[in-house]
């Protein structure tokens, strides 16, 4: 496989793995999803088998080594760890309060080594309560709820957050392997909050 043929499939992934998504979620058939004929061959970028709804046990549980190691990664802001749980790719993407990362290299760079590494001395995340794994075929995601306990470097000031997130995960050769994330606080209430 050339690089144009390897760039032209990456591109492809994250339409892939939301159409699988969305038919799954949905219950529709891709055809539907795309406005294909039922009879006629789906695209190079959708041609899938129906994905299943029913995760097997060993896919639920890959994909929660994969949330662990990541906890890790973020706690020792550790990118050589974080390589074996990201896609290292450029359409991967983290979305998190403080920006919004493109690419492996962004996510590294901006997430892992400015963000986590260097105003903080001292990084705990934790999951609050269970992680919800789904998985459809070869594409998956898991939702959690999570305390952030860290300690800055300049006075030793403590950082305490807590927030929900979403990760969306691809099976490929190597494994299931996160291509997205997306965090934020933890819901609002009152009157006229959360607009």
């Amino acid at each position: 496989m050339n690089d144009q043929t390897r760039m032209r499939k990456s591109e492809r992934l994250p339409a892939a793995i939301a159409l699988a998504l969305l038919t799954a979620t949905l219950g529709l058939s891709t055809s539907i999803v795309t406005g294909a004929k039922a009879d006629a061959p789906a695209s190079p970028a959708v041609r899938s088998p129906r994905p299943k709804a029913n995760a097997d046990k060993a896919d639920v549980d890959a994909i929660k080594v994969q949330i662990a190691k990541y906890l890790r990664s973020v706690d020792d802001a550790d990118t050589n760890l974080a390589a074996e749980v990201w896609a290292t790719s450029p359409d991967v993407s983290f979305i998190h309060p403080r920006g919004h990362e493109r690419g492996w290299e962004q996510v590294k760079k901006n997430f892992y080594e400015k963000t986590m590494a260097g105003p903080l001395s001292e990084r705990k995340l934790r999951i609050a309560g269970d992680v919800s794994v789904h998985v459809y075929g070869d594409a998956a995601w898991a939702e959690f709820y999570w305390d952030f306990a860290a300690k800055f470097k300049e006075g030793g000031k403590p950082l305490n957050t807590k927030g929900r997130e979403t990760q969306i995960f691809h099976k490929e050769a190597g494994g299931w392997r996160l291509v997205h994330v997306h965090y934020s606080g933890m819901p609002v209430g009152g009157k006229r909050s959360g607009f």
